[in-house]
């Protein structure tokens, strides 16, 4: 799933606690925050802090990864939309041959 807005992650949020039949209550508690801040989420506030959304995604069983979108003016361009898949265990790897 493509998340691009608060809103967007609010309804993940929302779509796999419910998959999991937990209730905001129950979600709160495992996530470590109130039902009160979950509600708000699940309603794409956009200031959420990110500790806590993490926080959230894991007690979901959700990992996040990263696919760079759009890159800095470059003299080589891709065409618009095409997504480019970033392999940080690669990126580890070549950091520690330096070391």
């Amino acid at each position: 799933m493509l998340i691009r807005t608060p809103s967007d992650l609010g309804a993940l949020i929302r779509d796999r606690r419910r998959k999991l039949g937990l209730d905001q209550r129950s979600l709160a508690k495992r996530a470590g925050t109130s039902r009160k801040w979950l509600i708000e989420v699940e309603s794409g506030k956009s200031r959420a802090e990110i500790g806590l959304v993490l926080r959230t995604l894991k007690a979901l069983g959700i990992a996040v990864g990263v696919n760079e979108i759009s890159a800095p003016s470059t003299s080589r361009k891709r065409p618009r939309g095409a997504a480019q898949t970033v392999d940080i265990n690669q990126i580890l790897t070549s950091l520690k041959k330096r070391q």
